[in-house]
């Protein structure tokens, strides 16, 4: 068998080819895969010596081919959470991980004031990551996660039974969901955004993220953020909060369309740790 040391470099070097953009990183992260290890048992046999797995070629050629490296893993991290992906669902991004703790500081305000029990409603869940985020860092939450897809619904579950985390995954429409809930206090959205116009550059996200999580629904991606939004004024109580994902280019068309339908006071938007406008953050009149 190769040296493991060599046989990651080399892996890099294969990834850095394809256009990969954390080869390191990834290569890495496949080889710990493969031989059931974490990142840094891997880092220390590349100084010891180690022997490589024979399934460490193929996981290098998928993730060449632009595989995402968490579909080979099936594992995402998210605010300390590990969750588990895959074909069918989108991928969480670190710069979720910002959106995620603006709504829970907006839950914690609200058990700092003396809600006991705060609701707290995830519109376009996903895998669950936003919402199983909020119920792991404010337990006396109740939270409850909406989702479309029958795919990204089993993710959910599954990601919440392997977590033991108490969220309510239910399977319908954000636009219409749950009908008889009223006096949320918290809704966060991370709704399909990306203009209709438009395509992603990366492979990883334009072959393999689900189209009914990236697209807006319209030329300026907003068709579907308006609507998942006015669902959202319907569910909060007045007071509650809403805070939405969008892409960096909606910094401004977001927070405008919130404004013209009447149903929103104090909306800011907010940028990530890059800078980039990322969330609009808005209180229900």
């Amino acid at each position: 068998m190769r040296d493991l040391r060599d046989a990651v470099r080399a892996a890099a070097r294969t990834l850095a080819d394809a256009g990969v953009g954390s080869p390191d990183h990834d290569a890495v992260a496949l080889a710990a895969h493969a031989l059931g290890v974490d990142p840094g048992e891997v880092r220390r046999r590349m100084v010891l010596g180690g022997d490589v797995p024979e399934s460490y070629a193929g996981l290098v050629a998928e993730r060449a081919r632009r595989v995402p490296l968490q579909h080979l893993t099936g594992r995402s991290w998210f605010r300390g959470l590990e969750l588990e992906v895959g074909p069918g669902v989108f991928v969480p991004r670190p710069e979720t991980e910002v959106v995620a703790g603006w709504a829970i500081d907006a839950v914690l305000e609200r058990v700092a004031s003396g809600v006991v029990s705060p609701v707290v409603v995830d519109l376009c869940t996903g895998s669950g990551a936003i919402a199983l985020a909020v119920k792991s860092e404010v337990p006396e939450a109740r939270v409850l996660a909406v989702e479309v897809s029958d795919l990204a619904v089993a993710w959910a579950q599954r990601n919440r039974d392997r977590l033991a985390l108490d969220v309510e995954v239910e399977h319908a429409d954000a636009v219409t969901a749950l009908p008889d809930l009223h006096d949320v206090d918290v809704v966060v959205s991370n709704p399909p955004y990306i203009p209709t116009t438009a395509e992603p550059v990366d492979p990883e996200v334009r072959d393999h993220d689900p189209h009914v999580a990236l697209y807006g629904g319209s030329e300026d991606g907003l068709a579907i953020p308006r609507l998942v939004a006015a669902r959202a004024a319907g569910l909060l109580r007045p007071g509650g909060v809403l805070v939405m994902e969008h892409a960096d280019s909606q910094g401004e068309s977001l927070p405008a369309a919130l404004r013209a339908s009447g149903s929103w006071s104090h909306i800011e938007d907010r940028a990530d740790l890059t800078g980039r406008p990322r969330a609009t953050v808005a209180t229900r009149a």
